[in-house]
């Protein structure tokens, strides 16, 4: 899904293409911790990921961090690498998808159990800090009508009741699971996009009844959807957490990056990432607005 950062090019390509820059990500400017040197802000390539850069940017700096932000590195696995070889500080990223990368046989899937799982997972030299409550998840999405006919939780969905649209990987990762953890199953699953135009379309048309959206998708609060509940967890949590490498950032740092988890709520960010998908803000100004509201 679209969370996995997936490799799409090359990493050589990628790492010449970040933030349209002709620096790349080799190392060659070393940091230290932030009291005493640049500390480097990366982000994946796509809006809120370069928001929550943004704003960690900015919550460092008021610590008297000199910072600067590298956006859209784009995969997973250069960006940990980056942190690794110290081009990059500090990242956001979200607890499912980043233990899944360090621990490729875990199975857990709530909140708490992920999180715990991951900082026992994250490899040494790396840290997480605080996780939100913000999480940007898959969804099972449906219209306000359906949510008013009882539907409220992925449980209300039953068993060959609905159409359900959803990117072409849907079946194979998650059919065979709700139904064991729910007892549901779908009259059909089309193949649409990952969260994007055709799958909006799709449940606004009412060619599919049930769609997979992410929880800070813009496109839920505009057309009055309604995510359901997953009470068991079907899919696995993904709270946004900042990802650095330890001596990359000192004590109050730290505190501040703390500070913005402690602030950010799932609508919060959905609401940040619809400033910019939608309003057409700027993502600095829209990080900015966020910091001068905590």
């Amino acid at each position: 899904m679209k969370r996995t950062m997936a490799v799409i090019v090359t990493a050589a390509a990628l790492l010449v293409s970040a933030c349209g820059s002709k620096e790349d990500l080799s190392g060659a400017s070393q940091q230290t911790a932030s009291g005493g040197g640049e500390v480097v802000v990366g982000s994946a390539d796509f809006t809120e990921n370069k928001i929550l850069a943004e704003i960690y940017a900015g919550a460092l700096r008021t610590t008297g961090a000199n910072v600067t932000v590298k956006s859209g590195i784009g995969a997973r696995e250069l960006v940990v690498k980056a942190l690794q070889d110290k081009s990059l500080g500090v990242v956001p990223e979200y607890t499912g998808n980043l233990l899944n990368y360090f621990d490729k046989a875990n199975t857990t899937t709530e909140s708490a159990e992920v999180y715990t799982a991951l900082k026992a997972k994250t490899p040494a030299g790396l840290e997480v800090l605080e996780k939100a409550e913000a999480e940007d998840k898959d969804a099972l999405v449906v219209t306000k009508e359906t949510a008013a006919g009882g539907v409220k939780s992925i449980a209300d969905l039953g068993d060959g009741k609905y159409v359900l649209g959803a990117a072409g990987e849907w079946a194979q990762r998650w059919q065979t699971k709700i139904k064991d953890v729910y007892g549901v199953s779908f009259k059909e699953i089309k193949t649409t996009d990952a969260g994007g135009p055709v799958t909006v379309d799709a449940l606004k048309n009412g060619s599919a009844q049930v769609v997979n959206l992410y929880t800070t998708s813009a496109d839920i609060a505009a057309n009055g959807f309604v995510a359901l509940e997953d009470p068991k967890s079907l899919y696995p949590a993904q709270n946004v957490v900042p990802l650095l490498r330890s001596d990359a950032v000192d004590a109050k740092g730290k505190e501040a990056l703390n500070k913005v988890s402690k602030g950010l709520t799932t609508a919060k960010l959905a609401d940040l990432v619809k400033k910019v998908d939608v309003d057409k803000e700027s993502v600095a100004k829209v990080a900015a607005s966020f910091l001068a509201s905590l």
